[in-house]
């Protein structure tokens, strides 16, 4: 069972260095709410490169850590780039597009494509409302991670 959120971000950031950020996965412990760390394991950023992401889902205190490995399977330099990953819980397919504005700056849009297997498929209902909120924070925190590069 397949789950899609998507999320749309604009900032004044201009959109070339907007994508060399997001890229490099490792910056996701700045921006995605449920990464609590991000390494990379090989490769150089590009194509192929490989990632050991710990999230805690949900985002809380509380909230469970687990282990996905993601590969940076297509970029596009001018316009995003989709990254891959999983684990025997959940596969996630990651897809970033970044276009510029008239004003100089980018919109950010992210869609992540999680699907679940065993037993997490059929609690999806479930952790429906806490991927929304997920995708929320995200949004959030992304925003605010990229003004704050946008003003250095």
């Amino acid at each position: 069972m397949t789950e899609v959120i998507e999320r749309l971000v604009t900032t004044d950031w201009n959109a070339e260095e907007v994508h060399a950020y997001l890229l490099d996965f490792s910056n996701a412990v700045e921006w995605d709410a449920g990464t609590v760390s991000c390494v990379r394991t090989a490769g150089d950023g590009g194509v192929g490169s490989r990632y050991r992401n710990v999230s805690r889902f949900p985002a809380k205190p509380w909230g469970r850590k687990s282990t996905l490995d993601y590969q940076v399977t297509s970029v596009d330099p001018k316009g995003g780039f989709v990254i891959e990953g999983g684990n025997g819980t959940v596969d996630s397919r990651d897809r970033v597009t970044i276009r510029p504005t008239a004003s100089g700056g980018a919109t950010v849009l992210y869609r992540a494509e999680l699907t679940f297997h065993g037993p997490a498929r059929f609690a999806l209902p479930l952790i429906r409302p806490f991927l929304t909120a997920l995708g929320d924070d995200t949004a959030a925190k992304l925003a605010r991670a990229l003004e704050a590069s946008a003003s250095r």
